[in-house]
């Protein structure tokens, strides 16, 4: 069961998806309304919405035709890093000048107690799909990073799963950790979406193939494909140190690392288009831009 929200005029409309590929929209504003719906009823947020389907209206045409939105407006966007070894080769790469026989923090965070956590995005800067993500002007390494997405209630309960795109710039950030801020959050720095899997109806998040494919005047020049079972750390454990004296708010998104990296020479350009596949979830899709080409 996924839920997604599509635009119909100016509006932001909620709806889902059965597992029949069937589609109803829904009369709650949001996700999260349904979650504490639920929560009051003492059911499950997919039983709860099954009960509203007979009263819902079947949307006939396909999803793909519809305009999507942004699935919801997630108060905060946070991120892990260094959780696959792939990131950690990313990063060494970044932080050495390529002298991979270096032990740096990333080493040390990877196998440490402490996971790295960091505030990623905002609502009014995330993106949905179909929407452009920006780039940077005062980087020239740039990279789309494909995780799994983790949509938690205040409780840091794990509500559902998302595509993420958590932009970075490889080159602000290997130039200095301290850095990092700049390195992942600006403007359009961040989407999620198009759908968000409820957690109840997905049987195994830790066996789901994630690819990221980037195209440039049409001609496809990055795809890499991997699983979530390459992931070192459990998710309850992300979770548990994202709310670790810390105060959480229903809707937030956990990104939770990328186990796909672009080739050390490859940097995103403007009208480039990155697709974000997660199995089960559904496909992200955005354009890149300048920062000063895109209003808002």
């Amino acid at each position: 069961m996924r839920l997604f929200r599509y635009w119909d005029n100016s509006r932001k409309i909620l709806a889902v998806q059965l597992e029949d590929g069937g589609c109803y929209r829904l009369e709650a504003p949001d996700l999260m309304t349904l979650v504490r719906e639920a929560k009051a009823a003492n059911v499950t947020t997919a039983q709860h919405i099954q009960s509203l389907l007979p009263s819902s209206a079947r949307i006939d045409a396909p999803v793909e035709s519809l305009q999507l939105a942004v699935p919801l407006d997630a108060p905060e966007v946070w991120a892990a890093g260094v959780t696959y070894q792939r990131s950690r080769e990313a990063r060494n790469h970044e932080a050495t000048a390529g002298k991979l026989d270096a032990t740096t923090y990333y080493d040390k965070v990877y196998d440490a107690d402490r996971p790295e956590l960091f505030m990623k995005s905002t609502a009014q800067r995330t993106v949905g799909p179909g929407e452009t993500v920006c780039l940077r002007s005062d980087s020239n390494w740039q990279v789309p990073e494909a995780e799994l997405g983790l949509v938690l209630d205040s409780d840091g309960t794990i509500i559902g799963y998302t595509a993420g795109n958590d932009m970075s710039c490889r080159d602000i950030e290997g130039e200095n950790p301290l850095y990092l801020p700049q390195a992942k959050i600006w403007k359009r720095s961040c989407s999620i979406g198009p759908f968000v899997r409820l957690s109840e109806t997905l049987e195994d998040p830790y066996a789901l193939s994630i690819a990221c494919r980037i195209f440039r005047n049409g001609e496809k020049v990055v795809d890499e494909s991997a699983s979530t079972g390459e992931l070192k750390r459990r998710l309850e454990e992300l979770v548990g140190y994202l709310k670790l004296d810390n105060e959480l708010y229903d809707g937030t998104v956990l990104l939770t690392g990328t186990c796909l990296v672009p080739p050390n020479q490859f940097t995103l350009a403007s009208g480039d288009r990155i697709e974000i596949e997660i199995e089960g979830i559904g496909t992200l899709t955005n354009t890149c831009a300048m920062t000063h080409e895109v209003d808002g």
